[in-house]
Parts: C-alpha cells; sequence; structure tokens
C-alpha cells in the first residue's frame, strides 16, 4: 500500500503534491503514488494554479499563505511543497480526512 512520503524538519515539513487543476470541486482526493493528490478549481495558467494551492493548503492546515512553499514542479502537476510550522502527523492528517 502506498503511503505519503514526508520529511520532517526542526520548523516544518516537506512532501509531494499531485494537483489536478481545473476541477469542478476543490479537495484532497487521497494519494497518487506517494504524493497527496489535490483537486483545485484554478486553471493552470500564469501561476493560478500554484496560488490557489499555497492558499487551499494553508487554510487546511491553519497556517498562513506565506509558510506555504513551492520548492519545485512550478509547472507541473507533481510539486514538492515544504510547509513551516506543522508536523508530518499533521500533514497525514489531511489524508485521512
Amino acid at each position: 500500500m502506498e503511503d505519503l512520503r514526508i520529511q520532517e524538519g526542526a520548523t516544518g515539513c516537506t512532501f509531494t503534491v499531485y494537483v489536478v487543476p481545473g476541477s469542478r470541486q476543490e479537495g484532497i482526493v487521497g494519494l497518487y503514488g506517494e504524493a497527496l493528490r489535490v483537486r483545485l478549481r484554478a486553471p493552470a495558467m500564469e501561476g493560478k494554479a500554484n496560488q490557489a494551492l499555497r492558499t487551499f493548503l494553508a487554510e487546511q492546515l491553519q497556517v498562513p499563505v506565506n509558510a506555504v512553499e513551492i520548492l519545485s514542479g512550478h509547472t507541473s502537476r507533481r510539486k514538492v511543497v515544504r510547509v513551516i510550522g506543522v508536523t508530518a502527523l499533521e500533514v497525514r492528517s489531511l489524508v485521512e480526512r
């Protein structure tokens, strides 16, 4: 069984997100391999989906938007994200909601 891969550091966590832009509904829809699969309404153009992802994860993890950083994958569906101020347990709970 696949499991969400999370790297926990002193200040927060880094994990992979698979984004499905242009969806009818927003939400976490489980895992895509070892990545958190997230549907977003925003289109994948001009960084709109990236900003929507940052806002969505910030709301779900109850942190400020500036605590969510996309480290890589700015033009890809698969992104590596770092969130400051959360634990691996908090990130893993996103899948179980």
